[in-house]
């Protein structure tokens, strides 16, 4: 098997990738409380907008998009909701419709059945579009975003989500206001980061790892002088040219 199943320290569930040795989520926060915590919580805490649209990179088990239709019906700032998510792995998502989601998500499956079978849903407040292919070349093509969820295998197993190249096509899909939140707080993806033109913020979450936010215009978070630490760093950002495609 490709994918193994792991229990997380919040207690749902994630998967262990073979191809990329990795876990989709951090077993130590849990996958919830990290797609949760890292990614939908600060989003909505930053960003006001009557219709919130989101840019999840990458789909993978769904639990982020899960998350965030989760949260959003539970609070009542933002009206409506779109959410656009690459995912490369078809194999993947043949598995998703019996993934053992924990039971506060386990009523969005129909939700996941629909996108996993038709690439899209839709209701009245929600819409949501799942790209199956190249996220590289599927995100030039949205404008107007209000938030990314930077949420891709890490730099040293996925360096192609985490170049500069790829940070300016996102940095010119965001609007003004828009944010970018990740888990990584590695040197190269904050420097690859600034090197884009982002303005790189640091926030700490109690209990789980802290996290990289970064935005186009100032927050009101704990600002990295990335000046200094370019001067400092021993570390360099990612470019495609350094890369093996």
């Amino acid at each position: 098997m490709d994918y193994e199943p792991k229990k997380s320290a919040d207690g749902t569930y994630t998967l262990y990738s073979k191809k990329f040795d990795e876990c989709y989520h951090s077993l130590r926060d849990g996958a919830f409380s990290e797609a949760y915590f890292k990614h939908v919580k600060p989003v909505f805490d930053l960003v006001k907008k009557d219709e919130l649209k989101i840019l999840d990179i990458c789909f993978g088990l769904g639990i982020n998009t899960l998350a965030t239709i989760y949260h959003f019906q539970r609070q009542n700032s933002v009206k409506s909701l779109k959410i656009f998510s690459p995912e490369f792995d078809k194999e993947l998502l043949k598995k998703l419709p019996s993934f053992n989601y924990p039971s506060y998500l386990s009523g969005y499956r129909n939700i996941i059945k629909s996108l996993v079978n038709e690439h899209r849903y839709e209701d009245e407040k929600i819409k949501i579009e799942l790209f199956v292919g190249d996220a590289r070349e599927y995100v030039k093509g949205l404008e107007d975003i209000d938030a990314v969820y930077q949420d891709a295998f890490s730099p040293k197993k996925n360096p192609t989500l985490w170049s500069v190249e790829y940070f300016k096509d996102i940095y010119m899909l965001l609007n003004s206001s828009g944010v970018l939140t990740t888990y990584s707080i590695a040197a190269p993806v904050r420097l690859g980061l600034y090197e884009a033109g982002f303005n790189v913020y640091e926030k700490e979450i109690e209990g789980i790892k802290k996290i990289t936010i970064a935005s186009k215009t100032e927050l009101p978070l704990k600002k990295i002088d990335m000046q200094m630490k370019r001067k400092r760093s021993s570390s360099s950002p990612i470019w495609d040219k350094d890369i093996s495609f």
